[in-house]
């Protein structure tokens, strides 16, 4: 049988951004409109919505230019209103090609909001579609608030499909919009939509509301819609819209329909817009989230070993990702011994033994254990002859004052040698990372990791006397390293971090 082919049109740059506290930069917007288009193959985008302002419209423009030059431009969607010319010649203007037309698809909204019977509404779109059609801009049509239309007046949605077939509406889009659908009754409204107009092409809108959007894109599907919306990392109004990785996931998965999009981008372009909007992934958000390819049970990790019985079809290198094995107080032998593989180290069982009770112990005590932590901690365990620590903070000074830049001075012990050295920054930690760099370069005529990620935490509650963890990443002969420093100031445990990230470079040396 063959494989169904479902287009994904992805809406994060218009209904993502309205995400509450969202607001993307022109320059931000084609970013990722192009990693949307380019580097993950998306069917279409839809960019932003027209009549909004100014900015948005250059914003448009530059996503248009670009799409142009590289024979992307039919991908690239605006969503329009029922205004005869003024969304279609404010589209034009911007360079796109291809409205999504704002309907209302239920009698509450037509009247409600609109105040107007529905063959008013359908003179006014056919107004605006004839004139899009005069300027060469093709037109899909949303029926806004479908959804609750085919629940409360399904009849008034029939009248306006019936109106609206014979035209030359590419796509009816069918939008959840206020995400009160199950997938029992969604499967029944599609194929009553599929039944009446099997010419048509059908779109679906999902959101999440009752955290159902997933369950009903695959409930649409099922049913005979031809395309789905999803936006990155689930982004939108509310609690937000269909997540791009999950929904090309369940798609292959568990409906086997093929989609045009490179699944190894995906976790790529999830931490982009991550950046960009300011919204953190969830750790357990699946396909993208930190902790969704870590096993912290050991019995998971040793089932893993034998015979791969904890995988399923959702492999990380999918995604462009790795498996990894927690360190914590749920860890067992085989957590540690894949962590241990993973650095190059051997030790005997007993060894093993000894290093996981260790462990275990710092995990009672709430402390977060890393692969990085691993061979200091196993130093320590085994109480190896050679110090623990090639680098050692012997002392140091920040200073700050108001209207001149921080100062650090400090003096570090490196494999026996102490070395000084003082410098400004434009932080109390950068001021200590450049006096640190300026031995590395300067004295020791060495390479210097860079810092490529800065994330600081404290546990909840907000009490000002709580400890801070910061999370610092670096890229260090590409190869990323990950590590943490605990203390009662955020600056202290910035340094107990960056000590410890130049413990593990030495040992390249």
């Amino acid at each position: 049988m063959e494989k169904r082919t479902i287009e994904i049109m992805d809406t994060t740059l218009r209904d993502g951004e309205q995400t509450s506290g969202v607001s993307f930069m022109p320059h931000e917007k084609l970013m990722i409109a192009r990693a949307l288009l380019q580097n993950l193959n998306v069917d279409r985008i839809e960019v932003a919505s027209a009549r909004v302002s100014e900015g948005e419209k250059e914003a448009v423009k530059s996503i248009c230019k670009w799409a142009s030059q590289t024979g992307r431009i039919d991908r690239v969607e605006v969503l329009g209103f029922v205004d005869k010319e003024a969304s279609v010649d404010w589209i034009q203007e911007a360079g796109c090609r291809h409205m999504n037309l704002l309907c209302k698809g239920s009698r509450r909204h037509c009247e409600g909001q609109l105040k107007k019977t529905l063959k008013q509404h359908i003179s006014d779109i056919k107004d605006t579609l004839e004139y899009a059609t005069s300027k060469g801009v093709a037109v899909n049509v949303y029926l806004e608030d479908w959804s609750n239309g085919m629940k409360d007046s399904p009849e008034y949605v029939f009248e306006m499909m019936d109106e609206l077939k014979d035209t030359n509406i590419e796509r009816f889009m069918l939008p959840d919009t206020l995400g009160v659908l199950n997938p029992l009754d969604l499967i029944s409204f599609v194929r009553k939509m599929v039944k009446r107009y099997p010419t048509l092409r059908f779109d679906f809108h999902a959101h999440n509301d009752y955290d159902l959007a997933i369950s009903n894109v695959l409930a649409a599907v099922m049913a005979g819609c031809q395309g789905i919306h999803t936006s990155v990392n689930g982004m939108g109004e509310r609690a937000g819209n269909a997540p791009l990785a999950s929904v090309q996931a369940i798609l292959k998965d568990q409906f086997h329909a093929h989609t045009h999009i490179d699944e190894s981008r995906l976790n790529e372009v999830s931490r982009l817009v991550e950046s960009y909007s300011g919204i953190a992934i969830p750790p357990n958000q699946p396909i993208v989230g930190e902790n969704v390819f870590t096993q912290v049970a050991g019995v998971h990790a040793d089932g893993d070993n034998k015979a791969g019985l904890y995988q399923n079809d959702l492999i990380p290198e999918r995604f462009g990702r790795k498996r990894e094995y927690a360190l914590g107080k749920n860890s067992g032998k085989a957590n540690i011994l894949r962590n241990l593989e993973e650095l190059g180290l051997e030790l005997t069982p007993e060894q093993t033994k000894r290093v996981t009770e260790r462990i275990i112990e710092l995990g009672d005590k709430k402390e977060q254990v890393t692969q990085e932590d691993l061979p200091f901690i196993v130093s320590d365990v085994l109480k190896h002859d050679t110090p623990e620590d090639h680098v050692k903070l012997l002392s140091y000074v920040v200073t700050t004052a108001y209207g001149l830049k921080p100062l650090a001075s400090l003096r570090l012990e490196i494999n026996g040698q102490n070395y000084e050295e003082s410098a400004y920054g434009d932080g109390q930690f950068d001021a200590f990372v450049r006096a640190i760099r300026h031995i590395y370069k300067n004295k020791l005529e060495r390479r210097f990791p860079w810092l490529t990620n800065y994330t600081v935490t404290i546990p909840p509650g907000g009490r000002t006397d709580a400890f801070v963890q910061t999370v610092i990443t670096w890229n260090w002969d590409d190869r990323i390293i990950r590590t943490r420093g605990l203390d009662a100031d955020q600056t202290e445990a910035a340094i107990k971090a960056t000590i410890k990230m130049l413990n593990l470079i030495e040992q390249d040396f």
